[in-house]
């Protein structure tokens, strides 16, 4: 264990979301989304599902791969190492997006840097909700876990209002920059590479790592598959956190499929272009990011699970309002009401997992976190795409996230608010 941190140490912690962030309000949700869709693939329809489609192939290998690697960086115990390669990874598809140049030749370039940049970007954030638990008290998981998305969506509003003014209202004019060949726009992606590699490097010089468990690459490989085995055969003993798991698969598919689709659904829909889409990602982001801190106290006072139940409930009426509005300026109000409740469901997530997990299988856990949320992830993008371009209407593919939610919100109502029992790791049992 690692001494509690105080200061510049948690406050680099929360800084990493803010670098991180700007993976997800530039390329997967506001600007390369939007720019696929309409400038490099065929016709919005079916960029909608050709980015659907490379959303959910991304989240299966997450899916897949998240448990694993929990497991192994429990055996081996440091966490920074993870968090810097896919840092890397991640940092070096988004500057690469620069080449993906308007037109169908850049189609799959364009989606294989982009299944990169994702496998990068959710790679790293888990080991770095991990780190949370060992980095500050249970009383304050909450508060920290919030601050931090809010932090998160600080980062977001700030990216996004230097591509507006630097590069989409002027053109990038400064930079002499062709607009025909939309340089303005992927100049946006190499500002995304910049923005998360510059904002991450307070995490690895102040933040605290849990010490290194001396093990070779090939035993902590072994111990953490035998581990993983091993939480597989006494799953039992974690069946509270099974019915969370299983909840959040569903829930976290509705949230996760908003802002994979959101910026397409408004370019495609109601005709938004690149600077009226960043206009509304950063109302977007200040209201996420207002609610993310003001639920913060709530989830220490309250609980994760009420706040993970009071956040669903607080989606589903704009999200409804969303699908169904036909004038611009209520599709914005509308979105922006949902917002407030987008942050503090994810930071609750992240605390709930951090108050349940073994002290030992830290790493796993928040694994088996986002194998919950990706192991079904090509659900909702999928059947956005497919009802999409089934009914030729992206009303239709966006109320398949309804269903979702009440899903999510019934499963949630099954789970108790307690911590799990640990268990002995013994790998000599397999």
């Amino acid at each position: 264990m690692i001494e509690k941190p105080k200061g510049k140490g948690l406050f680099a912690w929360a800084l990493y979301d803010w670098a991180n962030s700007s993976y997800f309000v530039i390329i997967q949700t506001f600007i390369f989304a939007a720019y696929f869709t309409k400038a490099i693939a065929e016709n919005v329809e079916i960029g909608t599902a050709q980015w659907g489609n490379m959303i959910s192939i991304a989240g299966l290998v997450i899916a897949i791969g998240a448990p694993v690697f929990g497991a192994i960086a429990d055996q081996a115990g440091r966490r920074k190492p993870w968090i810097a390669a896919f840092t890397v990874l991640c940092v070096i598809a988004c500057g690469l997006l620069w080449y993906a140049e308007p037109g169908v030749d850049s189609l799959w370039f364009a989606l294989g840097m982009g299944f990169m940049a994702t496998i990068g970007a959710e790679f790293a954030f888990i080991f770095y909700s991990a780190m949370l638990p060992d980095l500050v008290p249970a009383d304050k998981l909450g508060r920290w876990s919030g601050w931090g998305w809010g932090m998160g969506y600080a980062g977001g509003l700030a990216c996004l209002l230097v591509a507006l003014v630097a590069f989409i209202q002027t053109d990038g004019l400064w930079l002499g920059l062709d607009v025909e060949a939309a340089e303005p726009v992927r100049a946006t992606f190499i500002l995304t590479a910049i923005w998360y590699a510059l904002f991450s490097l307070p995490l690895f010089f102040r933040t605290p790592d849990n010490p290194s468990l001396n093990k070779k690459i090939v035993e902590s490989v072994r111990f953490g598959f035998a581990q993983l085995i091993i939480s597989i055969k006494e799953v039992k003993k974690f069946k509270n956190i099974v019915k969370f798991l299983f909840a959040r698969m569903f829930y976290n598919d509705a949230v996760v499929t908003i802002f994979a689709m959101g910026g397409v659904y408004a370019a495609g829909t109601f005709d938004m272009d690149e600077e009226q889409i960043l206009m509304f990602g950063i109302g977007l982001n200040v209201t996420a990011g207002l609610g993310a801190f003001g639920f913060a106290w709530l989830d220490d006072k309250s609980g994760s699970k009420f706040t993970i139940n009071a956040s669903i409930l607080g989606l589903l009426i704009p999200l409804v309002a969303l699908i169904v509005v036909k004038d611009v300026t209520w599709f914005i109000v509308w979105g922006l009401v949902l917002g407030i409740f987008v942050g503090p469901i994810q930071a609750a997530s992240r605390s709930f997992m951090a108050r349940l997990s073994p002290p030992d299988l830290t790493n796993q856990m928040f694994g088996l976190l986002a194998l919950s949320g990706k192991v079904t992830s090509f659900i909702g993008p999928f059947l956005v795409g497919l009802l999409t371009v089934q009914f030729g209407s992206q009303r239709f593919g966006m109320a398949a996230i309804l269903v979702l939610l009440l899903i999510g919100l019934l499963l949630m109502f099954t789970v108790k608010e307690h911590e799990a029992p640990g268990i002995e790791v013994n790998p000599e049992q397999i």
